[in-house]
């Protein structure tokens, strides 16, 4: 079964929590890689904190709309304003997984944004 149709099982979603807890567990994935991948080169660090400190948060994030939790709309907050902060970071370096890292952070944000005004 894929994260698709096991986020689509969860009743008490409406669609924006659906796609924002996918949007939540890309980023966290593309910021692990992201990181991994920075570590270690000069002038990465920015890059590798923003990097870590979205994947934790992106997926407590997905965690607390799974379970329907009453603080997941001021965590969505949270993790929108971070990824973009990172996404800005990732943007400044020209290596094909920070780009990557940028555009998922980007739809990340918007998804936490859209997932807010639901």
């Amino acid at each position: 079964m894929s994260l698709t149709d096991t986020v689509s099982e969860f009743e008490h979603l409406n669609d924006e929590q659906r796609d924002c807890i996918e949007n939540c567990l890309q980023a966290a994935q593309a910021c692990e890689y992201c990181a991994d991948e920075c570590i270690g080169e000069d002038g990465m660090e920015e890059c590798v904190r923003l990097c870590r400190d979205v994947a934790d948060v992106a997926s407590l994030h997905a965690r607390f709309m799974a379970r329907n939790s009453n603080y997941s709309t001021e965590l969505a907050e949270v993790c929108a304003g971070l990824c973009e902060e990172c996404a800005e970071e990732c943007d400044q370096h020209d290596a094909d997984h920070c780009q990557t890292c940028a555009d998922v952070l980007r739809d990340c944000a918007e998804s936490c944004r859209s997932m807010m005004s639901a």
